[in-house]
């Protein structure tokens, strides 16, 4: 994955995670492999047998526990680092972390995690290390630094965007009455690959058409396009790390008037959540637009998730757009707005943009025709 072009970025990151930290009364923050980890070094760990951490104090470098394979990718950073690195044998692990707990002096403090990434093997290392050490979600922490995506970010999810656009529109004409989900989602993957993406995409796009388009998370099967389906395509592609998360949903033919119907309902919803968002409403209001224009036309029970969620490094994160979400939405937010329809058995629609809030209000990043578009052949 290519690394951002300003290296410098990562101390000015580290600077306002240690500031968030001293908000908060942490005194410590530990991360394994993630965007999160990525975000505030620049460094890239899998997620694996052997355990890494990264921890974050106010008077201590970057600490990293690694295995001694990963050394060489701690060479050269624009920060100060101190590395404590095990063997391949397991009994060496412990030592590691025991030194590490030592000199970042955690023993006894409220340590910070990232709840939906830290791994109980982790854990379970550091509770050794550091007894008598409380370790708490520093959820808010971490959102709060990423929420607001600069210049440099928005401008590699704007990228992400324009590649998954251009794939979507190369793989277009190869569509047919007869081809399979997974025919299809394998050939968009390739186009996404082909257009530019990184290579670990964002998530593998869904295809699902007839009445498998009713499960918004489908997994693309053997079915094939036949003619009245809907067909629905959420894909996305990734660029230095950042992602793109779109849909647009398609007719076979002719399709049953109820159909046409519902997806202009969705169309007209996913307009109202588009020009609702802006600075200084809460994240709900967004929803609210949208939910309410499926509500008049009588298909509230069919709408069956939030209107969005944030992108960025990660294709789920803050700000989740829900109507009971009171977070004020502010410049450099980056979310979904994908409000559907769901007919169980019959099937479904959904158009998904991607919005940034500007400092006056909003843009979609993407603009690819949302309009219904026919496939004949």
């Amino acid at each position: 994955m290519a690394m951002p072009p300003s290296t410098s970025i990562y101390s000015s990151r580290q600077k306002g995670l240690i500031q968030a930290l001293e908000h908060t009364g942490l005194s410590a923050l530990v991360l394994n492999p993630g965007p999160s980890l990525t975000y505030l070094t620049g460094l890239h760990f899998h997620l694996m047998e052997r355990p890494v951490v990264a921890l974050f104090t106010p008077s201590t470098p970057v600490t990293l526990v690694l295995p001694e394979l990963e050394l060489g990718k701690t060479n050269n950073l624009p920060y100060p680092v101190q590395c404590f690195s095990y063997q391949d044998n397991p009994a060496t692990w412990k030592d590691a972390f025991s030194k590490a707990a030592q000199a970042v002096k955690i023993t006894g403090q409220q340590v910070g995690v990232e709840p939906n990434r830290l791994r109980v093997l982790e854990l379970r290392f550091l509770e050794e290390a550091a007894p008598s050490s409380q370790f708490l979600s520093a959820e808010e922490v971490i959102a709060s630094l990423r929420l607001q995506k600069d210049a440099d970010e928005i401008l590699s999810i704007r990228n992400a965007v324009r590649i998954a656009q251009e794939a979507l529109q190369a793989t277009l004409p190869i569509i047919k009455i007869g081809m399979s989900e997974r025919e299809l989602a394998a050939e968009l993957t390739l186009q996404l690959l082909r257009s530019g993406s990184d290579p670990g995409l964002s998530f593998s796009p869904i295809v699902a058409s007839g009445p498998n388009s009713a499960n918004p998370h489908a997994v693309p099967s053997n079915r094939q396009f036949a003619y009245g389906d809907l067909l629905v395509l959420d894909w996305g592609a990734c660029y230095q790390g950042y992602i793109s998360d779109l849909t647009r949903t398609f007719a076979v033919g002719s399709i049953d008037p109820e159909m046409a119907n519902i997806y202009r309902v969705v169309f007209e919803a996913n307009l109202a959540g588009r020009s609702a968002a802006s600075p200084k409403i809460p994240a709900g209001e967004v929803d609210l637009a949208a939910r309410s224009v499926i509500d008049k036309a009588g298909y509230g029970k069919y709408f069956t998730h939030r209107t969005g969620h944030g992108i960025g490094m990660e294709g789920h994160e803050e700000p989740y757009i829900y109507a009971e979400n009171s977070l004020q939405l502010a410049q450099g937010m980056v979310f979904t707005v994908e409000p559907g329809i769901y007919l169980p058995g019959r099937g479904g629609v959904r158009i998904e943009d991607n919005v940034v809030i500007t400092s006056g209000g909003a843009e979609s990043l993407s603009d690819f025709s949302r309009e219904l578009i026919t496939i004949t052949e």
